[in-house]
């Protein structure tokens, strides 16, 4: 898979159609989980961002909807994605600057700069897993490789400038590890759950810090996707709050406060 014409795409609306976007049918596939990683980057217009792992530019695209003006780069392992990715940024009108290569041997333009942001949906899987993904594109988007969790935190660091902010999103059974590699490099952190339902465990968390801070630790009240008990009926059934998150490109606060329903200082 050498370009984007080895595979079938779609084209595909997000943010309510503010963002349009050519992605595989076949393979990965961007869902909620780069919106609502966009919507709690709280990047500003000036300030430059990296997505590490960028697929075919879905959360960098995201942020540019939210913030114009913010400087964009990815980095993307597969080739096929990263052209999607620069096809998508001229089809939306956003200057995103994306990067070959992976987060152990960044190419070197990449390596000489800092950013005031890093954002990130690393793989899933640790390597060696069971993955359900037939597609080759779409388990190397899940599974680790050669960069471990560990590893990706790393790059993701080294790219920060002193108290630039990193936000990930991920699986929340990982989230002891992620909290791990941040020990004494990062602080203020924060950690939001997200919950499909009301009552439900957390399956995915977003976590936030800044590069050698020393805030405290936040774990704040689950965000919830989805509202009610069950899916009832045949179309998306978003909470008020994801569907302005999701649809409207309200941004997703991370700091505690009464609007996140508090949370829990640790």
């Amino acid at each position: 898979m050498t370009g984007e014409a080895a595979f079938e795409v779609t084209e595909d609306l997000l943010l309510g159609g503010r963002v349009r976007l050519a992605q595989p049918r076949g393979g990965y596939r961007a869902a909620t989980d780069p919106v609502l990683l966009a919507a709690a980057c709280p990047a500003r217009p000036g300030e430059r961002v990296l997505d590490l792992g960028c697929g075919v530019g879905a959360a960098a695209l995201c942020l540019h909807a939210r913030a114009p003006g913010v400087e964009l780069h990815g980095l993307e392992l597969q080739p096929a994605y990263a052209a999607l990715a620069r096809r998508n940024a001229a089809r939306n009108g956003a200057a995103l600057t994306v990067h070959e290569g992976d987060v152990l041997r960044m190419p070197e333009a990449l390596r000489a700069l800092q950013f005031d942001h890093v954002i990130a949906n690393p793989p899933w899987f640790a390597h060696g897993a069971a993955s359900e993904a037939a597609d080759p594109g779409r388990d190397a988007a899940h599974r680790e490789g050669g960069a471990a969790l560990e590893d990706w935190i790393d790059a993701a660091l080294r790219r920060l400038r002193p108290r630039g902010r990193l936000t990930l999103i991920h699986r929340a059974e990982r989230l002891p590890r992620l909290l791990a590699a941040l020990e004494g490099r990062a602080g203020d952190m924060r950690v939001l759950p997200l919950a499909g339902r009301g009552g439900r465990p957390a399956k995915r968390v977003i976590v936030a810090a800044r590069k050698g801070a020393r805030g405290p630790f936040a774990l704040l009240a689950p965000f919830v996707l989805h509202a009610g008990p069950r899916h009832e009926r045949d179309a998306d059934d978003f909470s008020a709050e994801a569907a302005r998150v999701l649809r409207d490109a309200a941004p997703l606060p991370l700091d505690p406060g009464p609007e996140r329903g508090g949370a829990r200082n640790i």
